[in-house]
């Protein structure tokens, strides 16, 4: 296998950078696909942590190139705020190529963010704030601006001036100053000229990694749940981490990829607003989260925490062929002397296995489990499936089964070592 995505396939925060980690010192280019700086995840390297929202995780492996592609909304301060510690940290930065089709998110889109979060009130969406929505939504007006538009100053003067006539209308009916064109327009020339050497058509660049036979990773932000398209509207992103969005974000042929491996953690979390069928509440559900340091990587708001929710799988590996679970924090369920397993849901007397399209008949399913017998030993250090105690065991072959989908690996701890490999997508 050459061409390997890895997709979140619940709410996200499913410990996506960790295995990202992984396999990308196995690859030679590391893709992430879409979102922006609203998800990361903490990279330990050298001793140190390291907090990344935009960069793929293969920048802290020596020689892999790093591909932000067209798929992204990308804000230049935050890639600048993460280059620079990378730079302090001695990590070669010359590796990154940021896709010249890629969108550009600045202060205004911030602004509105938040403004549109307040005007919500009680119908919140939950978002981070950091200008996401905003920007997604200038792409698809065709009034953003785009990498490309920062390196030439007479179309990036004829394109500012043009969403600003729509952006300073939408920041004055919140009551929010306008913006400054001047100031804008200086500020994005100089965020052109730092930008440019790290500007290309990664489209292009993609294509000739495959032709070569290069091994690429593809990584998405937060979890297929959160797709715009078949997660949990309107509670979800602006864009789709499935790996069916990767062609088209990426600018490559959908025969292009050759494996998914779908990241799930042993149990379930969620983020901000919207249905959670399996919730926990209680001291249970804050023992877990303690556990797990459920905790946002970019926010740090406690994650909602749940049983793990099979009809979620499936409704991910069906739609994005998942080839492989890598199933992670199975550590964090040690000690549980009963195992909760969501098998379908009771919706007016009938069994339902599927994910329906609206909010409110989602949020009347009642969730159907199965119970299991947990595990008291110490997993956090075994290097193989049959050190496994039993139980653990019997809980991994359940969800294979449940899913029609192997484990390609599962994870027992926080660290690289602390995962164990059944099949390696880059190798099998």
């Amino acid at each position: 296998m050459k061409r390997v995505v890895i997709e979140g396939s619940q709410w996200g925060d499913e410990g996506k950078g960790k295995i990202t980690d992984y396999f990308s010192g196995k690859a030679d280019v590391v893709v992430r696909f879409q979102g922006g700086n609203n998800a990361g995840h903490t990279i330990v390297f050298d001793g140190k942590k390291f907090a990344v929202r935009l960069l793929p995780s293969g920048i802290f492996h020596k020689g892999v190139v790093c591909v932000l592609a067209s798929g992204m909304v990308i804000s230049p301060s935050g890639f600048f705020e993460e280059v620079d510690a990378l730079k302090k940290a001695g990590i070669d930065v010359s590796r990154i190529k940021i896709s010249d089709r890629a969108s550009v998110l600045l202060d205004y889109h911030k602004l509105l963010d938040g403004a549109n979060e307040r005007a919500l009130s009680g119908n919140k969406i939950g978002t981070t704030g950091r200008g996401i929505g905003p920007c997604y939504t200038d792409k698809a007006s065709r009034i953003g601006l785009r990498m490309c538009d920062l390196l030439d100053a007479k179309t990036l003067r004829k394109c500012l001036e043009r969403t600003l006539q729509f952006k300073n209308r939408e920041l004055k009916s919140y009551g929010l100053e306008p913006v400054d064109f001047d100031t804008m327009y200086k500020e994005c020339l100089k965020y052109g000229k730092k930008l440019k050497p790290y500007i290309t058509d990664t489209s292009v660049f993609l294509q000739n990694e495959i032709k070569k036979g290069s091994k690429i990773l593809f990584e998405g932000a937060q979890g297929a749940m959160l797709c715009l398209t078949h997660g949990t509207y309107p509670y979800v992103t602006c864009s789709s981490p499935m790996s069916v969005s990767v062609p088209l974000s990426c600018g490559i042929p959908p025969r292009s990829i050759d494996y998914v491996l779908g990241i799930a953690k042993a149990y379930t979390t969620r983020v901000g607003e919207g249905p959670f069928p399996t919730e926990l509440f209680g001291a249970f559900a804050d023992e877990l989260r303690e556990r797990g340091h459920e905790y946002g990587t970019v926010t740090k708001r406690p994650r909602r925490i749940g049983w793990l929710d099979i009809n979620i799988l499936n409704h991910c590996a069906r739609i994005s062929g998942v080839d492989g679970w890598a199933l992670t924090l199975l550590d964090v369920l040690t000690g549980v002397d009963k195992i909760n397993i969501c098998v379908g849901y009771n919706y007016k007397g009938k069994t339902v296995t599927t994910i329906p399209a609206t909010l409110e008949e989602y949020q009347a399913y009642k969730p159907i489990y199965i119970t299991m017998d947990g595990w008291k030993k110490d997993i956090s250090n075994v290097k193989s499936f049959e050190e496994l105690p039993k139980n653990a065991q019997k809980y991994l072959k359940k969800i294979e089964k449940l899913t029609n989908v192997p484990i390609a690996l599962f994870s027992v701890g926080p660290d690289r070592e602390q995962t164990v490999i059944l099949h390696d997508p880059f190798e099998d």
